[in-house]
């Protein structure tokens, strides 16, 4: 009989309760199946892990021993995927970036082109999605760097996590509007609470720009009692919205800057609503393979160069 390392788990799960009924809805089967692969580990050891003349169960005295036994190698299994991401990691060529939908189409490719100036940078391996899914990727190994916005008084996950930053660029979020026929903001943010209200645009809880607007804005906001018309992950998303005359929205400068010079769009409201924006680069906490330190040691030398 081969061991199933599956029995380690209902064997821990069994050991914290005694309870056979209880711990088999833990493993989300029936008492009976559970029973037999208990009873399985037990005939693969040929020891009796348990005392059932007792309720609840009780460890015997090898019990108690193979329960350290067991954790251990759980923990051990725990770490196998990531040991053996670190060990293909170690020789790969493959840089995986995560980045922010806006950045990875406004500020991404000449950044890059910047940085091929300076070091070799080979295929590149890029989701792109909200920052809240971003940030999840790199804390959990599946991708070395994150591209995103962020701003000194908003601390968010990854800064929270200790993961190494640098600040590769800047941007502005600005509160837009379309423009109604003489060329004034359509939607305007008023200058107090008096004052007649505005439809707002608004980013959803997984946005990093929704995070920073409402940890430096929220307050001003909810004093001026401003509806919110639509929400979404996504600034591309509201910036269609915006164009298309549906409400004022906060957009980085990247993004609408066409826009603005065209006319499409137009600022709606005074500069204290602007918020300056950092562009940054974090990278996990653990040791990356050597394409993706020279990448780091390289974006860390054009910052440190200006």
């Amino acid at each position: 009989m081969t061991m199933n390392l599956s029995w380690l788990d209902d064997f821990t799960v069994l050991a914290a309760s005694g309870n056979f009924s209880r711990a088999a809805d833990e493993r989300h089967m029936t008492q009976p199946a559970f029973s037999r692969r208990v009873r399985a580990l037990e005939e693969w050891l040929g020891v009796d892990l348990f005392d059932r003349s007792s309720q609840p169960a009780q460890l015997t005295e090898v019990g108690r021993w193979f329960l350290e036994v067991a954790r251990k190698l759980q923990a051990d299994v725990a770490r196998i995927p990531g040991e053996a991401r670190a060990i293909a990691e170690a020789s790969s060529t493959t840089l995986r970036f995560a980045s922010t939908h806006a950045l990875s189409f406004t500020f991404m490719p000449r950044w890059l082109r910047a940085l091929e100036a300076r070091t070799a940078v080979g295929p590149i391996q890029l989701v792109s999605d909200v920052q809240l899914r971003c940030e999840a990727l790199v804390l959990q190994s599946q991708a070395q760097f994150m591209l995103a916005y962020g701003h000194a008084r908003v601390p968010g996950p990854m800064d929270e996590a200790g993961c190494p930053c640098l600040v590769v660029g800047g941007d502005r979020l600005l509160p837009v509007s379309a423009p109604d026929p003489s060329g004034a903001p359509l939607h305007r943010l008023p200058r107090d609470a008096r004052s007649a209200s505005v439809s707002l645009l608004s980013y959803s809880a997984e946005s990093g720009l929704g995070r920073i607007l409402r940890e430096l804005k929220g307050q001003a906001l909810d004093r001026l009692h401003a509806p919110n018309v639509l929400t979404a992950h996504l600034a591309s998303v509201l910036r269609t919205m915006t164009l298309d005359g549906r409400g004022l929205a906060w957009l980085p400068e990247l993004l609408v800057g066409e826009d603005l010079e065209s006319g499409r769009l137009v600022v709606a409201a005074s500069q204290d609503w602007c918020i300056d924006l950092d562009v940054r680069l974090y990278r996990g906490r653990a040791a990356l393979g050597q394409a993706a330190e020279a990448f780091w040691l390289a974006a860390k030398g054009a910052v440190e160069q200006g």
